[in-house]
């Protein structure tokens, strides 16, 4: 973790020091290839992926080299013994259908305290190929935060573990896309977040196309 990025005892005594040779080896079984790691700042930001796969989080921490903060839906934290490990792993709950505006004040938070922030704009998992219309959420903590915006698109996590799956398939590699970081400056408001979430989702539809995904 980053220095003055809060972190459990469990998370800073057992997940962390295992997490080095985890990644290796998810990356290595899951022929996972990223591009762009150039761009990830040094500094606190916002990472805004597409989301397809109950995947993408663990993929989205294999290629980063720190561990990132997530917003999760709380129907995880009610899972045996995973809901006991993502708090200490750094998964806030959010409430599904509402803007949990205290789970957003926490993410405030712990950017300012130096974490990196993971977040899905479209709140839920889309279909294969598809992107969703994101949620005012990834625009609001773009302004409020400053920080900057990292957007990232994630090609095959439908395809190794698709909706209903019980097992991944390993017949598929995942690409990681990564694009340049953006700080966006607009209104505080309902409008304004609107916008930046529309412009953080476009962001991340210019990097699929990039990659002729």
């Amino acid at each position: 973790m980053p220095s003055g990025c809060p972190v459990s005892h469990l998370g800073k005594w057992f997940l962390s020091p295992l997490c080095p040779s985890v990644k290796l080896l998810f990356i290595k079984v899951f022929k996972i290839e990223a591009y762009g790691l150039e761009h990830v700042p040094p500094t606190p930001c916002i990472v805004a992926s597409n989301h397809r796969s109950h995947l993408d989080p663990p993929v989205l921490n294999s290629v980063f080299s720190e561990p990132l903060r997530f917003l999760a839906k709380e129907e995880l934290f009610r899972i045996p013994i995973l809901g006991r490990l993502l708090p200490h792993m750094g998964a806030l709950p959010v409430r599904r259908g509402s803007g949990d505006v205290e789970v957003l004040e926490i993410a405030l938070e712990l950017m300012h305290s130096g974490c990196k922030l993971g977040i899905f704009p479209e709140g839920t998992r889309a279909n294969p190929g598809e992107f969703l219309k994101p949620k005012l959420g990834v625009g609001l903590l773009a302004i409020k935060s400053q920080k900057p915006v990292l957007p990232v698109y994630i090609e095959g996590t439908d395809l190794v573990l698709p909706k209903g799956a019980k097992y991944p398939s390993l017949k598929h590699g995942i690409k990681v896309v990564i694009g340049k970081p953006k700080v966006y400056n607009d209104d505080d408001n309902l409008k304004g977040y609107r916008r930046v979430a529309e412009a953080i989702m476009e962001s991340i539809k210019e990097l699929a196309n990039a990659k002729g995904g």
